[in-house]
């Protein structure tokens, strides 16, 4: 079916759709192929329009109460066709199995679900989002060594195209079981009545919406809101947005969701990262086996460097890994024509925003305004490599089968800055409530207060000191500290910024009083109302969340067949 710019209530009404889905961002959209695959009948509702918009965007505009080390709410969401897949790089990795385990040096009890539970989802998951074959580790070529300490052969995948409507174009229009609605703002909810003495959980009846002016006709539908009933609804929109959402909700039921001293809002994280030391390979081996590169599966993958599960137990540690990464591009001392290259384009005004996402671009160049006078003179003086790496990267990027993601130029000294992506631990003073500001469509915004604690900083130093420790026993590389010993831990905290990555705040769980959802996913307290985003996961691993969040939907879908359609 065509994709709706302007819908009227009588429309959507018309459809008589079996599953609603909020959002329609690269979990939304994959979704709704999902289910559709499985017989479903899907709407699927989206705030924005086909195209950016400033007014629509402002709905994001929550305000961050910790700015050191949460970007700005409204540049790590996207109101539009496509939401954060806009944003997002596209790097899958699955969680790890010790994810899902309790873990009582992390004072953790573990998931309501065990990996196991969602191996049967990967395969199709990576096969939506365009990421290759499943397949998470390859050994490194030439690399070996005497302590299972740290590992070399794990692997990230990067989707080719992460804008899910771009790759999914023509099943969204031609797929008449997918419905997609959009200039519609989900506001609340009208829930079922329910009979004196009722033990059974609530329903909802219906959705209360408020509709846009439509980007490309110019035109609204006949109402501005309105209430749309409902069979089974599924929150895919991001994980401040679900959030906000329920919130909102809970504000006009507050026995909703464990009600105030329940988990909604509590537990928000993302990940510890950044770079506090550098380091030097000093086997090649090893080091060029830490570049990108496509490999038979179908996409481009990077190894990284992770602990044991018994290193993270011996030592206490949070789920980390590692990778190398290019000098800081915004200090020209680094004397290479190519980053300095890449450093004046992500700079140049309406330019930079539009080659990669705010947030990364502001973590490789930081705030303005810009030295670019030393950024021309590495130009100058490194003619040759910068000519020809410009039309190389860009022909990668955006015209080549396989989309390179980003870049990662060696040196022959074979020294570079070591990422650290750190899992940022639960904790219930990391959370979003609401304001007393409300938006145009009326619903209140968002207080962000995003914190890192000290297990989460002591972690990632006790990590850094394990594979020091290992790097130069098994004569693989050094580490040259960025920071004095002193200093390092408050060089943790200066380099952690995140708020891509919006997980916790609808965490799943076992019991209502600690969580909102059950292992299926399904709110505990409105029957009809199931969450697949990835503010439900309980932790956060080392991992990027996407895969996973659509994995438990793609459980979720099967469950529903199996229920709805036996």
């Amino acid at each position: 079916m065509p994709i709706l710019n302007t819908a009227s209530l009588a429309d959507l009404r018309a459809l008589n759709a079996e599953i609603t889905l909020v959002g329609a961002g690269p979990i939304g959209l994959n979704m709704a192929v999902a289910l559709a695959d499985r017989g479903f009948r899907v709407l699927l509702l989206e705030s924005g329009g086909e195209a950016a918009d400033a007014q629509r965007q402002d709905l994001s505009a929550d305000h961050v109460l910790t700015p050191d080390h949460h970007y700005a709410a409204h540049i790590t969401t996207a109101r539009r066709l496509g939401g954060a897949g806009g944003l997002w790089g596209g790097r899958c990795v699955p969680c790890d199995d010790i994810d899902f385990q309790p873990r009582p040096w992390l004072g953790l009890e573990g998931w309501p679900i065990q990996k196991d539970d969602l191996d049967p989802t990967l395969e199709e998951a990576c096969s939506l989002l365009g990421a290759g074959a499943p397949v998470f580790s390859a050994p490194a070529p030439g690399v070996q060594t005497t302590s299972d300490r740290f590992q070399v052969d794990r692997l990230e995948r990067w989707v080719n195209q992460p804008r899910a409507h771009v790759k999914h174009r023509d099943r969204l229009a031609e797929d008449d079981r997918i419905t997609l609605a959009l200039n519609i703002t989900v506001t609340g909810v009208e829930l079922s009545q329910t009979e004196p003495g009722q033990t059974e959980p609530s329903q909802i009846a219906a959705l209360n919406l408020h509709f846009h002016t439509s980007q490309t006709t110019g035109q609204t539908s006949e109402q501005t809101t309105a209430q749309l009933p409902v069979s089974r609804v599924i929150l895919t929109g991001g994980g401040n947005a679900s959030t906000r959402l329920l919130l909102n909700v809970q504000d006009q039921h507050p026995d909703l969701f464990g009600g105030a001293d329940g988990a909604l809002g509590k537990y928000y994280m993302g990940h510890v990262n950044g770079q506090i030391a550098d380091i030097t390979f000093d086997t090649p081996a090893l080091h060029d086996a830490l570049t990108y590169h496509v490999d038979a599966h179908g996409s481009y993958v990077r190894r990284r460097i992770t602990p044991s599960d018994a290193c993270q137990q011996e030592a206490g540690l949070a789920n980390v890994a590692f990778w190398p990464v290019v000098p800081e591009i915004a200090k020209p001392a680094h004397r290479s024509g190519p980053l300095s290259s890449v450093f004046l384009g992500l700079t140049l005004p309406g330019i930079g925003k539009r080659i990669i996402a705010e947030p990364i671009r502001l973590r490789h160049c930081g705030p303005g305004p810009y030295a670019r006078l030393p950024h021309l003179l590495n130009i100058l003086r490194d003619p040759l490599r910068t000519l020809s790496f410009a039309p190389w990267f860009i022909y990668h990027r955006y015209f080549a089968k396989h989309r390179i993601p980003g870049f990662f130029l060696t040196n022959p000294a074979r020294r570079y800055g070591l990422e650290f992506h750190s899992e940022h631990l639960p904790d219930a003073a990391s959370q979003m409530r609401l304001s007393s500001e409300r938006d145009a469509t009326g619903m209140r915004r968002l207080e962000i207060e995003f914190r890192y604690s000290d297990k989460d900083v002591a972690s990632v130093l006790k990590a850094h000191d394990e594979i020091e420790t290992w790097l130069r026993a098994e004569g693989l590389g050094r580490l040259h500290y960025r920071y004095d010993a002193a200093d390092r831990a408050d060089g943790v905290l200066k380099e952690a910024i995140h708020g891509n990555h919006q997980e916790g705040t609808i965490r799943m769980g076992t019991d209502p009083k600690e969580a909102v959802v059950n292992a299926m996913a399904q709110s505990f307290d409105l029957a009809n109302l199931y969450v697949v985003s990835t503010a439900i996961l309980p932790t956060s691993s080392q991992a990027n969340p996407t895969l996973t969040a659509l994995q438990i939907g793609l459980r979720l879908a099967d469950h529903l067949k199996e229920c709805c359609h036996a």
